[in-house]
């Protein structure tokens, strides 16, 4: 009998007993196979179930393992004439076999590993302290004036990088040398066997002396203090796109915190926020001003000057223009970060209202008005009193 069990999301491990295939079955050969032949078999059928080549299906890592099983029977000498002679019960404890393994497995690591698997902590499975690995992103904030944002600019600024130790050769240790863990003997990880209602089982963690490496640093670096990383100052000169915007982030690859165990740096993101404008307001890749005109100007029409991000422009503005009439200049405000095409301006001109009249303007404008049968001060006063006493019945 072996043991086996399953996992359900509202009722959690379940498990179970089931028989267990014949180990010949298991790796496809005869039972009068040779040492040759078994070995074959077990690196096609491994190489077929292998979880790297299975990622995340579960069937395919229970075969795995009654492959290792079948193999570490077969490929033993003493084992395989046992199970030629009792079959599984030759290592079935509650069979009164040979062996001694819990439910059919052949040592207590396998069924550990397996339990293990579940929660990310089989030692089979775990991942390697000692390999490359990507050093972090470092994150920085820069303000911009609207003009840099609209162009694009290059910027100098400080960062604090975490970087390899130059005194010992990012290594930790002052004769760049390190030993093996006395305590998990370099294997980077401790196991604990553990008594259970079902059984022993064994529970892998990483090593606490070595943090899971396998090697310890007997002579650490004074400057870095056995770290093999110190923490540096230095300025780095960075290219913003043109069309950037307040929040976004431009990623600069290799220049943020220096990687381990040779592996690669990480970045550096830079994340802008723009200054307002005097005059211009942005929405996207588009520029909008208001831009004042005189009371003649509105009335009889002119051409003025407008202001643009790429300096001013002319623009024709029609006899009759009133107050919040807008104009288009085409590709006159800000480009896509991203393709570079140039949004337009949006202007609207405002009319203003004439103030501190001499006598001869006054004069100038009460005849106007009578020319253009216009109501005078006195009348609107009037015509105001009246909507006040309408508003009071």
């Amino acid at each position: 009998m072996a043991f086996y069990f399953t996992y359900n999301t509202k009722k959690g491990f379940e498990f179970y007993m089931a028989e267990k295939r014949d180990y010949y079955e298991v790796l496809g050969v005869q039972k009068g196979a040779s040492d040759d032949e078994i070995k074959k078999a077990y690196r096609k059928v491994a190489k077929k179930y292998h979880p790297d080549l299975n990622p995340g299906n579960q069937e395919a890592e229970a075969k795995f393992k009654e492959v290792n099983e079948a193999y570490e029977i077969l490929s033993d000498s003493t084992k395989r004439q046992q199970y030629d002679q009792f079959g599984h019960a030759a290592f079935d404890q509650t069979q009164g076999g040979y062996g001694g393994g819990f439910g059919g497995f052949s040592d207590f690591g396998d069924f550990g590993d397996i339990f293990s698997s579940f929660f990310g902590g089989g030692a089979s499975r775990r991942r390697n302290p000692n390999a490359p690995r990507r050093g972090s992103d470092i994150e920085e904030r820069i303000i911009l004036s609207f003009e840099e944002a609209a162009f694009g600019v290059k910027k100098k600024i400080k960062i604090y990088r975490v970087e390899d130790c130059d005194e010992c050769g990012g290594t930790g240790s002052k004769d760049r040398k390190k030993k093996t863990c006395p305590v998990c003997n370099g294997t980077g990880e401790i196991r604990r066997v553990t008594n259970t209602m079902l059984g022993q089982m064994v529970n892998t963690s990483p090593c606490h002396n070595c943090s899971g490496t396998g090697q310890v640093v007997e002579n650490p670096c004074t400057k870095c203090r056995g770290k093999g990383k110190v923490k540096k100052a230095c300025n780095v000169e960075v290219n913003i796109p043109a069309g950037i915007d307040t929040n976004e982030t431009v990623s600069f690859r290799g220049l943020g915190n220096h990687g381990f165990n040779g592996g690669p740096k990480g970045d550096l993101l830079v994340t802008v926020v723009v200054k307002r404008h005097e005059i211009f307001v942005r929405n996207g890749t588009e520029v909008f001003c208001q831009v004042p005109i005189t009371f003649v100007q509105a009335t009889l029409g002119a051409e003025i000057d407008i202001p643009t991000l790429n300096g001013k422009v002319k623009q024709e503005i029609p006899e009759g223009t009133q107050t919040g009439t807008r104009f288009t200049i085409k590709g006159a405000g800000i480009p896509n970060v991203r393709t570079g095409i140039k949004g337009n301006q949006v202007i609207e001109v405002v009319v203003e209202v004439p103030q501190r009249l001499t006598n001869d303007q006054k004069d100038a404008l009460k005849k106007f008005g009578e020319l253009t049968n216009d109501t005078n001060h006195k009348q609107q006063k009037s015509f105001f009193e009246k909507m006040k006493d309408n508003f009071k019945k």
